[in-house]
């Protein structure tokens, strides 16, 4: 049954009621979705303001995409199976659509409709809410906010060091502590996997178990399939090595992986040497083969536990699938929801939003002057609040600090004969008299 609620509301002023009746579902917020309170979004605005500061030191240029594209992108990149995952739905003319469940698919299709005649490399990045029909849980919901990028026009060792600096340095840079940086290559791991000479469909179930770093059960598969134990030893432990000489014993005899592997030693000296960045070699990292190709990382963030991936990118190819013309491209996306909770976790001290000015009118007689003398600090570009309420010195000053006021301003008939006001500073309690005209000279 229904929850249903009868309500009467009787007009202000006037005897006339109206009886309706309403399902109290429509009040409750959507599962897997969220309200932000003003202090909340103090929060992601600076976060985001930080993210977006970094991006553009990199050189990369912001874009946006719509929220929702048509269905078909998505299942091109990602099969059929992703229709069980996402939000899609048929408009009014028929058109299948589907709210966005992640950003790189638009930003591909955007680039081939629009952006290939522009000059290389194209560095662009973009922040946007996402859709997925997921469980919702701590850190993951239906309804999330995704920042990312894109390098196109260039597959250079700088390029993707470059790359992975960033993905680094956003993180740093918002004082995040306790990430760990992992860097592998699927062109090595597709080496590896030939070492083995297993079936397309075996070698499905292997990437499932490596890439939940389940590899007392990679011993199990692996023998099961009759490869032997000294085999099977040497591949877990070439796997799971930050060693690049046991790498290169490993896949000697083929010759693009031996080139790939000194690409990638070569992004690796220079993160260490050009961009000061901490990482470790992981070579289970298996995202995204279908598409992804060559070097890949992730971050992680150990206050998150189980869940901890925060950021994933790579080296892909996109482009030929959405006929566009073969260009080398690489990027990452950022769990912008996981930063935040992440941040939280790590007890950061986000900066408290501050209002430089709140005004207080004495009595209804200053009410006029509070009006201009707050409308004056506004063209200044000071944030600057009005009692409103009427409410009285010592309310209004309480109210003031509730909204972490820097300063208030009371207005009165005494000080308005001397053509001043009184100035309170709401840190220390200290108050001064000053001239009208020297106001805004206090803007900081």
């Amino acid at each position: 049954m229904q929850d249903i609620n009868r309500v009467q509301i009787l007009t202000k002023g006037k005897n006339i009621k109206h009886d309706f009746s309403y399902n109290l579902n429509v009040l409750k917020i959507p599962r897997g979705t969220r309200d932000f309170i003003p202090e909340e979004m103090d929060k992601r605005r600076y976060i985001e303001g930080n993210i977006r500061s970094t991006f553009h030191t990199f050189g990369y240029r912001e874009i946006q995409t719509p929220t929702f594209e048509t269905l078909d992108l998505f299942t091109l990149k990602s099969g059929d199976a992703i229709i069980e995952e996402i939000y899609s739905f048929t408009d009014k003319s028929g058109r299948k659509l589907s709210l966005r469940p992640e950003l790189t698919a638009p930003v591909i299709r955007f680039y081939v409709n629009k952006l290939q005649m522009k000059p290389k490399p194209l560095k662009l990045f973009y922040f946007g809410n996402c859709f997925r029909y997921d469980r919702p849980q701590k850190g993951r919901y239906r309804e999330f906010r995704q920042a990312g990028c894109e390098i196109i026009g260039t597959n250079s060792p700088e390029a993707h060091a470059e790359l992975i600096a960033l993905a680094y340095k956003i993180l740093k840079n918002v004082c995040l502590k306790e990430i760990t940086l992992s860097i592998g290559n699927l062109i090595i791991l597709s080496s590896m996997f030939d070492k083995l000479d297993i079936l397309k469909e075996d070698k499905k179930q292997l990437i499932q178990l490596i890439d939940k770093s389940q590899f007392d059960d990679i011993f199990d598969f692996l023998q099961n399939l009759g490869i032997s134990k000294e085999k099977v030893n040497k591949f877990l432990d070439v796997l799971q090595t930050s060693d690049p000489e046991k790498i290169l014993n490993y896949i000697k005899g083929d010759d693009e992986a031996e080139i790939e592997l000194s690409k990638f030693l070569e992004i690796l000296k220079l993160l260490e040497i050009s961009f000061d960045v901490n990482y470790q070699i992981k070579l289970s990292i298996v995202r995204g083969l279908e598409y992804y190709k060559g070097i890949v990382f992730e971050i992680e963030a150990s206050s998150l536990g189980a869940e901890k991936q925060i950021c994933g990118g790579g080296e892909y190819d996109l482009i030929p699938l959405f006929r566009g013309r073969e260009t080398p491209t690489a990027g990452f996306a950022l769990g912008f929801d996981r930063v935040i909770l992440a941040l939280e976790n790590e007890k950061y001290n986000f900066p408290l939003s501050k209002l430089d000015f709140f005004v207080i009118p004495v009595n209804e007689e200053m009410i006029n002057k509070s009006i201009q003398i707050t409308q004056k600090l506004r063209k200044l570009g000071a944030s600057t609040d009005l009692d409103l309420l009427k409410r009285g010195v010592t309310k209004s000053l309480k109210y003031a600090s509730s909204l972490n006021a820097k300063k208030t301003i009371l207005i009165g008939p005494k000080e308005l004969q001397q053509n001043s006001v009184t100035i309170r500073d709401m840190n220390t309690g200290k108050q001064k008299l000053i001239k009208i005209n020297k106001i805004t000279d206090l803007i900081e």
